[in-house]
């Protein structure tokens, strides 16, 4: 049985809620914040992915630490260089000193 198989009212019923409030719910639902697909990131995607500030991950991309591409005036991240970014940063142990 697929999802839309099932019809709105009686999952409500097995949750038992009202189905208005179940519908209101759903209608109120975004779809997840940034798109796993894309291959070229803006540097606010980039980023926010690596949990860091714009300003910063200029600097990163000015001095060269993280890959980036220009596409006529944009300035473009390839997703993997985030990860690849993050594979040469040192590991922290719990006393804050490199490994």
């Amino acid at each position: 049985m697929h999802r839309s198989d099932l019809p709105l009212a009686l999952i409500a019923d097995l949750l038992d809620v009202p189905e208005d409030d179940l519908r209101n719910l759903l209608s109120g639902r975004r779809p997840p914040e940034g798109d796993t697909t894309l291959v070229a990131l803006t540097v606010a995607e980039a980023a926010r992915r690596i949990g860091i500030g714009r300003t910063k991950l200029y600097e990163y991309v000015t001095s060269g630490e993280i890959a980036s591409v220009k596409i006529g005036s944009l300035r473009r991240i390839p997703a993997e260089a985030v990860n690849d970014f993050l594979a040469r940063r040192p590991t922290v142990t719990d006393f804050g000193t490199a490994a």
